[in-house]
């Protein structure tokens, strides 16, 4: 915190208007006293009547700045200096807390990804290295990471090597990654030096797009927030013409000096603020962004951390969700002519069976084939480079099969197809492992009465086998992107939907889903389209962050119920004439802090 003092300037302000209002209670009995306060009360009303001027006459809008200052200029104008300097004291400590609480998600959500280094060793023409920014490099460009440090862009390994992913997926076990396997800018090299091809720009890497996401999530507030900031406006603008209204009813019917009229007036003012309410939601809700952070998932604002407390349905893919997306080649029925014209058109696919495929043929020594036509991804089928085909097993069914590949590839759960437009040439079988924790997630979002069924463009006898292993009961096989989709948008309209996937096939789901979840690892359109991003690849973390999030709902509602109850007894007792400005800046600001500290409960929650 006194970090954070010396580097804001309102807190800044506050501490000095803190200590001048200290020195006018100690000399309340000298002149001097009411000079400290009024000192104290330009220090701690600066900021809260620079605001209230800035909405009022370029916005057109009045906040509850707008009601503290007026109160606090007619706690002066009746003679109470002191009541007015409390009054913005109370205030402008909030107003400081809840910035500070801001700062902090935001911090903590940088905080969970180590920086990516600005510069890397660029290889000269003649063989020479040379430091330049990581700006400046170009797809195709080579590199040098030296052990130890981290990869400073995306791009292809040309040796092989061990990273540790822990800074993007949270996993301590360190990979193996063979020579032209991908690795990701801000993961570490913890083998010798390796050489790098560049195969993404410093704008386009994996790191950089969650960096993006994060930068972004602050500007989706909650429902309930936005709810709340639309109602102030109306509800100041309905104090400011009530409270003059109150004042002349009191002179009239109750007979009161204009003196004590207008200081029950100020009472009123103050009372009838909605700073409580106003900091009932964000505090928290930034709160448990910034906690959820920490646990390894980046949250999209408010309004995602709402429709994850509320979903009753959730719809998962499988490869790199249920399972690592790590595939291993267990069979290989492709010709020795056909490896080269395979392995360049795998090398342009991030597929995990591609990059499967990619790594086996590089450890059999094959090279890569120039290509004369382009690598096209058929969504939810395969690659397609000219006649040629990587494709699954649907898409070839109506080809000739005259080596008998299809029946073949029947004793394999995952299987690809080698073919061109007439016949199938061979096929190629893989498998991939469950990830350790799915089966405990899924049997934890079901022990909370939410549903979980599987969505997987692999075929029926893979999908059964994962289903069967992590319990779930109800599951779809061999689906494209549009069939995905159309799940979801069946059941958004009975359900309360969230939809996990990692790949660009997924991202149509993603969308449709009242709740879209990415692996951190996934694709960047996967990421784009999400609400929430899973940076550590573990769904035991999105069911904690799923509990945060309830603990957040239930919070919300403490703070709205206890903020409008404080409110109206406070209004009451002042119309009945048993409150005093004091009292009331007290109790009235006392409650904002009381909530906006409640909120702060879930920046340090158990999981």
């Amino acid at each position: 915190m006194i970090t954070y003092v010396k580097s804001n300037r309102q807190a800044q302000f506050l501490l000095a208007g803190t200590l001048l209002m200290l020195g006018g209670f100690v000399c309340q009995f000298h002149t001097l006293s009411r000079w400290y306060f009024y000192l104290a009360i330009i220090f701690l009303g600066y900021f809260a009547t620079r605001q209230a001027v800035k909405l009022s006459l370029e916005e057109r809008k009045v906040n509850v700045d707008l009601l503290m200052v007026l109160a606090a200029l007619g706690a002066l104008l009746i003679g109470e200096q002191a009541e007015a300097t409390v009054l913005l004291f109370i205030f402008s400590a909030a107003e400081v807390l809840e910035r500070y609480v801001t700062d902090k998600s935001g911090s903590a959500i940088t905080q969970l990804m180590s920086a990516v280094p600005e510069t890397a060793q660029l290889f000269e023409d003649n063989g020479s290295l040379r430091t330049v920014s990581t700006s400046h490099l170009r797809v195709g460009d080579l590199i040098l990471v030296s052990k130890g440090a981290q990869f400073p862009i995306d791009g292809v390994a040309l040796e092989r090597t061990t990273v540790s992913e822990m800074a993007l997926t949270g996993e301590a076990v360190p990979i193996e990654k063979a020579q032209g396997q991908e690795v990701l800018a801000g993961t570490v090299n913890l083998g010798e030096a390796v050489r790098v091809k560049v195969s993404k720009t410093s704008d386009q890497t994996v790191f950089s797009n969650i960096v993006r996401l994060v930068q972004e999530a602050q500007d989706h507030p909650s429902q309930l927030a936005r709810w709340i900031d639309c109602f102030e406006g109306w509800y100041v603008l309905a104090v400011l013409l009530i409270v003059p209204l109150f004042i002349l009813v009191l002179m009239l019917v109750q007979s009161l000096s204009w003196q004590e009229a207008f200081y029950r007036g100020m009472v009123l003012l103050t009372v009838a603020s909605p700073c409580a309410l106003v900091a009932s939601v964000t505090p928290a809700t930034l709160s448990a962004i910034s906690r959820a952070a920490k646990l390894g998932v980046l949250v999209k604002g408010g309004q995602a951390m709402g429709n994850l407390a509320d979903i009753s349905l959730l719809f998962t893919d499988k490869t790199g969700t249920l399972t690592e997306g790590r595939f291993e080649v267990v069979a290989f029925q492709v010709s020795e002519a056909s490896r080269s014209h395979l392995l360049a058109m795998t090398s342009h696919s991030q597929h995990p069976i591609s990059k499967a495929i990619s790594t086996y043929l590089l450890e059999q020594n094959v090279l890569p084939k120039p290509l004369q036509t382009p690598v096209l991804e058929l969504a939810g089928e395969g690659l397609q480079s000219g006649e040629f085909y990587l494709i699954n097993a649907k898409a070839v069914a109506h080809l000739s099969d005259p080596n008998g590949y299809l029946i073949q590839a029947n004793n394999y759960l995952t299987t690809v197809f080698w073919a061109d437009s007439q016949e199938v040439l061979g096929f190629i079988a893989l498998e991939d492992r469950l990830r350790p924790e799915a089966v405990e997630a899924v049997k934890a979002f079901q022990a909370q009465g939410i549903e979980v069924q599987m969505l997987t463009g692999d075929q029926p006898s893979v999908a059964q086998k994962i289903a069967k292993e992590t319990t779930i009961s109800h599951f779809k096989a061999s689906c494209l992107p549009a069939d995905k989709a159309e799940q979801v948008k069946k059941a958004v309209q009975t359900e309360t939907v969230a939809m996990i996937g990692d790949g660009i096939n997924d991202a149509p789901a993603l969308a449709h889903a009242h709740l879209g979840i990415a692996m951190g690892s996934g694709s960047a359109i996967a990421m784009e389209t999400a609400d929430l991003v899973m940076v550590q690849n573990n769904l035991s973390k999105l069911y904690q962050v799923y509990r945060l999030s309830r603990k957040l709902k239930s919070i919300v509602v403490e703070n709205v119920v206890f903020s409008v109850g404080i409110m109206v007894i406070l209004i009451v007792l002042n119309i009945i004439g048993i409150l005093d400005l004091t009292r009331g800046v007290i109790f009235h600001e006392g409650s904002t802090i009381l909530v906006i500290v409640n909120g702060l409960r879930l920046l340090n929650w158990k999981v």
